[in-house]
């Protein structure tokens, strides 16, 4: 069997690589998932998108470089970032779940007003989902949007809304129509958090910061014309934007990015003065994770054979967010061990290593596993497709997708 891509891809993997080699000294550090993006970041980001190494298919009257769509080029970009360990385009709520939206569903006017600055990292995007009472089952949403004078005046709270304190815009799902069924009488709303009748307050997490937040509106008046899609079919379009968010957490490339940087961390940190790398019971378990790590990978490229067949992806595409986001927490997980009495350190010490990331996404990727049941959720319908995963305890509503994870 041949894996190889052709000499027309690998001509493209080198010209990938001279630019990684002669331009690595300009990339940042990858951005906190709930930070906004610093002006290195955003530097780094139009630099890859005037080269097409981001937002590569997307049309130039859009922002992105418009080129034709390539499955394998799109997964060369992917590999070489995360060989070298240098960041790709920046990967957010806004870039990586709403443009894809807009490309599907948007009108004209929405696509030219929105993609191309949200793309630059111009506009930092929130979503508005979950609510108290309507996470795991999102269809029961009740922040009302009536209709009048040419505008929705959106009234209800949002929960769980992450970088919601940093946004300048957000997608928000709204009832119209109060008296069709739960699924029906939804609109998927966009418009500034600068409205007037929008409060934003921060929630603490167990990581210690304010990632998440309550949002409340009262009488937030927004234009009838940002609707996306047709009034009462936001589930729709919520679906559209649910599929590319397993999309962004489920990205192969940024678990070897993390894993690469575990391998450095055993080889430099010292427990008794033995390296991480050297100690057998340490060693095993990362051997394990290199195996699990390998093993996303190559389900990911299932799903890219799948796409060049025109198949749909199934069960090998549902497991994706789950696995992902458990992996990255035991990569932190041994990070900390590997640290031994220096992992317990975090939140400032001059001894802390990598600024507390570690231990900030040991905490934050727990809270994604856990949180609203989500990973319960999918582990049933998994177990009930027959992939042999244990069932958990059966949950309410447990086929309606969540939204954002507590």
């Amino acid at each position: 069997m041949d894996l190889s891509y052709g000499p027309e891809y690998e001509a493209f993997r080198d010209e990938l690589r001279a630019f990684i080699a002669a331009n690595r000294h300009r990339a940042p550090a990858a951005p906190g998932a709930a930070q906004r993006a610093g002006a290195d970041a955003v530097a780094w980001q139009q630099l890859l998108l005037e080269h097409g190494y981001t937002a590569r298919t997307i049309p130039c009257d859009f922002g992105g470089f418009g080129a034709e769509p390539d499955i394998l080029t799109s997964r060369i970009i992917a590999e070489e970032f995360a060989a070298a360990g240098v960041p790709g385009g920046l990967s957010n709520q806004g870039i990586s779940m709403l443009v894809p939206t807009l490309l599907e569903l948007g009108t004209e006017e929405q696509k030219r007003r929105w993609i191309a600055p949200t793309l630059r990292g111009e506009i930092v995007w929130c979503q508005g989902y979950s609510e108290p009472g309507a996470g795991s089952d999102l269809a029961a949403l009740r922040t009302s949007a009536r209709e009048e004078n040419g505008e929705f005046v959106i009234n209800g709270q949002k929960i769980w809304t992450s970088t919601a304190h940093q946004a300048d815009m957000i997608f928000c799902l709204v009832r119209t129509e109060a008296d069709a069924p739960k699924h029906a009488g939804i609109s998927y709303l966009i418009f500034s958090m600068k409205t007037p009748g929008i409060e934003v307050r921060p929630l603490r997490t167990m990581t210690g910061h304010a990632e998440f937040n309550e949002t409340f509106f009262t009488d937030v008046r927004v234009p009838v014309d940002q609707i996306v899609g047709q009034r009462g079919q936001g589930w729709m379009v919520a679906n559209a934007t649910l599929g590319y968010e397993r999309g962004m957490l489920g990205d192969p490339a940024a678990l070897e990015n993390r894993l690469a940087a575990l391998v450095q961390l055993m080889h430099d940190e010292r427990i008794d003065g033995v390296r991480g790398i050297d100690n057998a019971a340490l060693c095993d378990r990362l051997v394990a994770l290199q195996a699990e790590v390998a093993a996303m990978k190559f389900n990911g490229l299932r799903l890219l054979s799948n796409s060049l067949k025109g198949e749909p992806g199934g069960l090998a595409k549902l497991i994706v967010k789950l696995q992902s986001c458990e992996l990255a927490h035991q990569i932190s997980a041994l990070a900390i061990d590997a640290m031994g009495e220096l992992g317990l350190l975090y939140g400032g010490s001059r001894r802390e290593r990598a600024g507390g990331s570690w231990q900030w996404n040991y905490m934050f990727q727990l809270g994604l596993i856990i949180g609203g049941g989500t990973a319960q959720i999918q582990k049933n319908i998994i177990a009930e497709r027959g992939l042999g995963m244990p069932r958990e305890p059966k949950l309410e509503h447990a086929r309606a997708p969540k939204a954002e994870a507590a």
